[in-house]
């Protein structure tokens, strides 16, 4: 029972697992500012953005907008720092994430790590390592899932940045990994990662190649957890978490701090509210709380309609009038969001959310290709330029004289003058 009352210190500005907290998982795509806000409004205790390649954020620049409260990192920012159609957002917090703030880093380097974690440190509560994710554009840079299989890389990562970041910005390391063949493995594993410096400690109840479809393995987590514990570092625990109520009544039976929803939370992020504070609610009141959010913070077209596409059942007439739409406007018009549409003319005319632009971007793109291609064809193709494919060089040619050759008076000449 002692062991039970060692806890590793939590920084000041980190955040702490303990207590039965229920949070958001960090998702690519879903996970993205508006997500992350609207789960803070219905209940999440704490919210992980979405993984950042290490790379991907090195070298961009930091902005604040201090109309929306909102920090960003952008690539190809002007010298006015103002928002334009060219600029590339990398990541992006609001003011109402502070205190419940996880980054998450995709890395395969120390080194990297560190520099990507000091770009968004200060503000940011939590640097997570992504040791979990098994897709390819993961773990195909050594990233993600395949850090599992290089533990001391790994455990080089943690403590580089517990080191020259933690500790400097006072704030928390954690790791989020997958469960192994065998629990001797998994504990293994996770001995090493809890003598690194962290404090938090995710465990996904899946091996790396099985899929969300598949039903979670709990049978290794209340050892995971204990190990934790043993070590003083909070454990969370992550795979078929339904809702709030679940997953603190999970936490509570197999021995771990608190719980992690994903794919519950991408469908309808309501999930975070309790039975007693009226539990789900309906998918339209949901959608209609995400487009207001998503508006206010001037979130990415693209993404927004990505999860709509999510929350909206199919069957639903609203569903292929919002797969048709191609603007703010069209998406309030579908689901009968009168009351929003003034405020959506507002936003689509904003370079960054505006599909005209980027619209006609890719039919540029388009047309520049498909001029390539035929070109590229025509010039490996002679029998074709001949039949008509390609009749510029035909209409362009020189007369014979200009090319050195005889002409038709000449040729008949030559005889006589080989007779006489």
């Amino acid at each position: 029972m002692a062991a039970e009352s060692k806890k590793i210190p939590i920084p000041s500005r980190g955040v702490d697992y303990r207590g039965g907290k229920v949070v958001l998982a960090p998702m690519v795509r879903s996970g993205e500012l508006p997500t992350r806000l609207l789960s803070l409004k219905y209940g999440a205790d704490l919210v992980w953005g979405p993984e950042i390649v290490d790379r991907a954020i090195i070298g961009a620049t930091r902005r604040a907008v201090e109309k929306s409260k909102i920090v960003e990192w952008v690539h190809n920012a002007n010298a006015e720092n103002q928002s334009h159609p060219g600029e590339r957002i990398i990541f992006r917090t609001s003011e109402k994430e502070a205190g419940k703030m996880v980054f998450q880093v995709g890395t395969a380097d120390p080194e990297l790590a560190v520099k990507a974690a000091q770009l968004v440190a200060a503000d940011v509560n939590e640097i997570g390592v992504n040791a979990g994710c098994p897709k390819p554009f993961s773990t195909k840079g050594g990233m993600g899932a395949a850090l599992l299989q290089t533990p001391d890389r790994l455990c080089a990562i943690l403590r580089a940045l517990v080191e020259n970041v933690g500790s400097k910005y006072d704030i928390s390391i954690s790791v989020k990994i997958r469960i192994l063949d065998t629990a001797a493995q998994t504990e293994a594993l996770v001995r090493q990662l809890c003598a690194t410096g962290i404090t938090g400690l995710t465990v996904h109840c899946r091996t790396t190649p099985m899929r969300p479809r598949e039903r979670a393995i709990r049978g290794q987590l209340r050892m995971v957890a204990d190990v934790c514990r043993e070590a003083g570092v909070a454990c969370l625990m992550n795979g078929d978490v339904e809702n709030k109520d679940q997953g603190i009544q999970l936490a509570a039976e197999f021995g771990a701090d608190g719980a992690m929803i994903a794919t519950a939370a991408e469908k309808n992020p309501s999930c975070f509210r309790t039975q007693a504070e009226g539990g789900l609610l309906p998918w339209k009141e949901v959608v209609e709380d995400y487009l207001r959010i998503c508006m206010e913070v001037n979130n990415r077209f693209a993404n927004t309609k990505f999860l709509l596409t999510q929350m909206v059942v199919g069957k639903d007439p609203a569903y292929q009038q919002m797969h048709a739409a191609k603007s703010y406007e069209a998406l309030c018009e579908a689901f009968g969001f009168n009351h929003l549409v003034d405020q959506a003319k507002e936003v689509d005319k904003i370079a960054i959310c505006q599909p005209q632009l980027q619209q006609k971007k890719k039919q540029k793109q388009k047309e520049f290709k498909e001029a390539q291609i035929n070109k590229k064809r025509a010039n490996e193709n002679p029998s074709g330029r001949a039949a008509g494919g390609d009749t510029s060089r035909n209409s362009q040619r020189e007369p014979l004289s200009a090319r050195g050759a005889s002409t038709s008076k000449h040729a008949e000449a030559a005889p006589l003058a080989l007779a006489s």
